[in-house]
């Protein structure tokens, strides 16, 4: 067993400033056959466990009071009785929704079918016939993807399906930024595809201090609209809660301009094609000073989205003269190599969970969890980012052992069973208190010796 475990298990100091600060000298002793953690040493700063550095989970997430009755007032004046099953049928749409299908992957398939009709002998086709069947094969496989036209109408079902889910996950997103980088204080950003300005409120409970200008910006001006009357208590008139807020249609052109941070949240996924996501993701980047958050619902095609993204940033191999320096994952990887989600045998989506309380009305009475995934990314070096390996299923606690799923810093995932013993108190009284999307305070997670248990959420 001392064979296998080669290195020793850091726990570091909680700093500000952008990332840990790692103790100068080994706070772990390796003991034959026993990774030993020093229980003696100060690196919770006597916070109890359940307050290390790694935990970076929010409470139940709950909409400003300001936004909430605004919201409250506007589905009052306006909601008819179908409103909740409107409500319902946009939510699944969304959810369920796929991205679109490239013109090359088409062409492919259609070759596909050409070939596979071409080769059946009992049928004999005409030219004519032959195209039909292959169109025919292809409604009849090929998902069918529309763009939304966000009228005044659905702008307001949308608002009800989708402000308070969206704001808490931004929330969860912009808290691990103050979390871990608490001297970071932002004074412009800039939300691409803003829909009802969900972004703008919660970067303002956020960093409301230091904020001085919010740029919103959304194609449709009903949605626009909305976000404003939002801003104001859900009236066109009066002064808004938030100042420093503009609204615009489209990006702005000058390379000169940027922002502290960029946000597009839900939004590259209502983009037809990844050409249109190739130029948005590039000019966003162009567009940021030091953080740019992407977030998409936690799906497979909403993570694949945002891996997409997240390589696009750090393969680009375009270098802004205005901006030279390089892009490095923030969140929620602890390193800049390919998912390792995305290369198993059967794929998954990683995706994280952030509970809140919906707007107050009749059909939301009971806390709701939005599932999520996001991307963080920042400019820099990523020697300056916390590279410890973060949880990406929920805990599973039992008697004296925790089994964790983490992705680790070495572009791998792996599946580690703490106990006391072998790790030592301080670790395994951090794992278990830990929860899903935290990170776990240890610096070599090949530490852990492979485990010959099964997997609890496997049996």
């Amino acid at each position: 067993m001392a064979g296998a475990l080669k290195s020793q298990l850091i726990l570091g100091r909680w700093c500000p400033g952008l990332g840990v600060a790692l103790h100068a000298r080994a706070l772990a002793a390796l003991v034959p056959g026993v990774t030993q953690i020093d229980n003696k040493s100060d690196f919770l700063q006597k916070r109890p466990h359940r307050q290390h550095p790694g935990i970076l989970n929010l409470p139940h997430v709950r909409l400003p009071q300001a936004l909430a009755k605004g919201a409250q007032l506007l589905l009052l004046e306006n909601a008819g009785p179908t409103m909740e099953n409107q409500v319902q049928t946009l939510t699944s749409y969304l959810w369920s929704r796929h991205l679109p299908v490239e013109p090359e992957e088409l062409q492919r398939r259609a070759r596909h079918f050409e070939k596979k009709f071409l080769e059946n002998p009992d049928l004999c086709q005409t030219e004519e016939k032959l195209r039909g069947a292959v169109l025919h094969a292809l409604r009849r496989t090929t998902y069918h993807w529309q763009e939304l036209s966000y009228t005044e109408g659905l702008s307001l079902v949308y608002m009800a399906a989708r402000l308070d889910g969206g704001f808490a996950a931004v929330s969860r997103a912009f808290h691990e930024i103050r979390a871990r980088n608490p001297a970071f204080q932002p004074q412009t950003l800039m939300d691409f595809g803003s829909g009802t300005g969900s972004v703008t409120w919660a970067a303002n409970s956020i960093w409301g201090q230091s904020l001085r200008e919010y740029m919103c910006v959304d194609k449709s001006t009903a949605m626009l609209a909305l976000a404003e009357k939002l801003l104001k208590g859900g009236s066109e008139s009066g002064e808004p809660y938030i100042p420093g807020v503009f609204f615009r249609q489209f990006l702005p052109v000058s390379p000169k301009v940027q922002f502290d941070v960029v946000v597009s949240a839900f939004s590259l996924s209502e983009l037809p094609s990844r050409a249109d996501r190739t130029e948005v993701v590039q000019t966003l980047w162009r567009k940021t000073g030091h953080f740019l958050v992407l977030v998409e619902n936690g799906t497979k095609a909403g993570h694949r989205l945002l891996m997409e993204a997240r390589d696009l940033v750090l393969n680009g191999k375009e270098k802004s003269p205005l901006d030279p320096r390089p892009s490095f994952v923030f969140a929620p990887c602890p390193h800049e190599l390919p998912c390792p989600q995305l290369t198993t045998s059967r794929p998954l989506a990683c995706s994280f969970s952030q509970a809140y309380h919906p707007i107050p009305f009749r059909w939301n009475k009971k806390p709701k969890e939005e599932k999520f995934s996001m991307v963080i990314l920042a400019r820099g070096s990523p020697e300056e980012a916390n590279r410890w390996p973060r949880i990406t299923q929920p805990v599973l606690r039992r008697p004296r052992h925790v089994h964790c799923h983490l992705c680790c810093p070495d572009g791998h995932m792996q599946h580690a069973v703490i106990t006391a013993r072998r790790h030592g108190r301080d670790l395994y009284r951090c794992a278990r208190v830990s929860s899903w999307g935290d990170l776990l305070p240890v610096l070599t997670p090949s530490a852990f010796p492979p485990s010959t248990a099964q997997d609890p959420s496997e049996s």
